[in-house]
């Protein structure tokens, strides 16, 4: 196990500088499970909008609009001047602008269509999102005036107070799997889902960094590449033990990066879904280790490995739907990106988390895409052992 040994001993004198890109995962890692935790206890929250409020008249109906909008807004104390009024909106001091004109009350009580004076900030999602309140509110007093004539404002306003302090509560379950599977499907924003997705930026930055610098020392130092070809040692034992060391150093590797995952996440973790995606990070892992392999030959020179683990790491997860997810990318940029395992590893995982049955027909769209990104790890190591050839008939 001479050639074993020595490959061990390559990987352990550059133990450091790959430990670099797996101590920075696994920090993230552990600050984004701690966030998710402290975010899931809570949501979803309204957010309250400022704006300001001015009213002609104080009747029971206003106050009780006024009352009704406290809850999700924030008044904010203006002057009634026009040159306060569009530099508070022009500085977003406030969101809206709301007037309500004299005899208000009076014509909406006779059954009139009348309107609040509103003024908002352009293109501002909060005037649909405070007119939201005020339409349920008048509509309500509305249902009110037409059901019981007579009513009077203060006995108005009791009821809509009353009707519209009841919430509909929601309650979110988990999707019990079939299809002979046990446990529960993961949720799309679940912390298992985004891990497992980044171990594609992880994965090729570590073993470009370790498996490259193995090939590079082998390729740059001839003496020892000679010396071993001409030695009695059988070179298809040397090749043996060369890929036997690559391989338990990637193992190793993609096993130490999913054992936080475990720890962090259980629950989502052993899931039939998880799994699935597991099986999807192992033959990407394949796909990566090939290529390691063919960028290896092609480096000269230690420097270049920093640059080709950044570049072959970090570029295709840009385009690929790690770090920005595939349904905001524009469709140009994920074509080109069709063309890589990250899209593929990445698309895959994207329909296994969402799966509730696990049948064949369920499965057959993601087992595709691994079936795509074993056709790329073939394809690498082809390409590996052709380029491999090369160099060795140029010593």
């Amino acid at each position: 196990m001479q050639v074993f040994k020595l490959c061990m001993k390559i990987f352990k004198r550059n133990l450091p500088d790959m430990m670099i890109y797996m101590i920075i995962f696994l920090l993230i890692a552990v600050v984004v499970s701690f966030s998710n935790q402290t975010v899931s206890e809570s949501i979803y929250s309204d957010e309250r909008t400022d704006v300001a409020f001015f009213s002609s008249e104080n009747t029971p109906l206003v106050k009780g609009l006024k009352q009704e909008l406290a809850k999700s807004v924030n008044f904010v104390d203006l002057p009634d001047q026009t040159e306060a009024l569009q530099d508070a909106l022009y500085f977003r001091k406030v969101r809206c602008i709301f007037r309500i004109p004299k005899g208000f009350t009076e014509q909406f009580l006779r059954g009139e269509n009348v309107k609040i004076e509103t003024t908002t900030v352009p293109d501002s999602y909060s005037e649909t999102y405070v007119n939201q309140k005020i339409d349920r509110y008048f509509n309500t007093a509305r249902l009110y005036l037409d059901s019981q004539k007579g009513i009077t404002q203060t006995e108005l306003v009791q009821h809509l107070k009353s009707d519209l302090a009841q919430n509909a509560p929601v309650t979110l379950e988990s999707h019990q799997t079939t299809g002979g599977g046990k446990g529960f499907t993961l949720s799309d924003s679940s912390y298992t889902s985004f891990y497992i997705i980044y171990l594609a930026y992880v994965l090729p930055a570590i073993l470009i960094s370790g498996i490259g610098t193995i090939m590079v020392v082998f390729n740059r130092n001839r003496d020892l590449k000679r010396r071993s070809f001409c030695s009695s040692f059988p070179a298809g034992k040397f090749n043996r033990q060369f890929l036997l060391a690559n391989g338990v150093f990637s193992l190793i590797c993609w096993v130490v990066l999913l054992v936080p995952c475990a720890i962090l996440d259980p629950k989502n973790f052993f899931t039939v879904n998880a799994g699935y995606m597991v099986l999807n990070s192992f033959v990407f892992l394949l796909g990566t280790v090939a290529f390691s392999f063919l960028i290896g030959n092609l480096l000269k020179n230690f420097n270049a490995i920093s640059a080709a683990c950044n570049i072959f790491s970090l570029g295709p997860c840009f385009i690929g739907g790690v770090f920005i997810s595939q349904q905001y990318l524009n469709s140009k940029v994920l074509k080109i990106a069709s063309f890589t395992p990250t899209y593929l590893y990445v698309l895959a995982n994207n329909r296994l988390t969402n799966l509730t049955r696990f049948d064949y027909a369920s499965l057959a769209p993601s087992l595709s895409c691994m079936g795509v990104e074993l056709a790329f790890a073939f394809a690498f190591l082809a390409l590996a052992l052709a380029s491999g050839k090369q160099v060795a008939s140029r010593d």
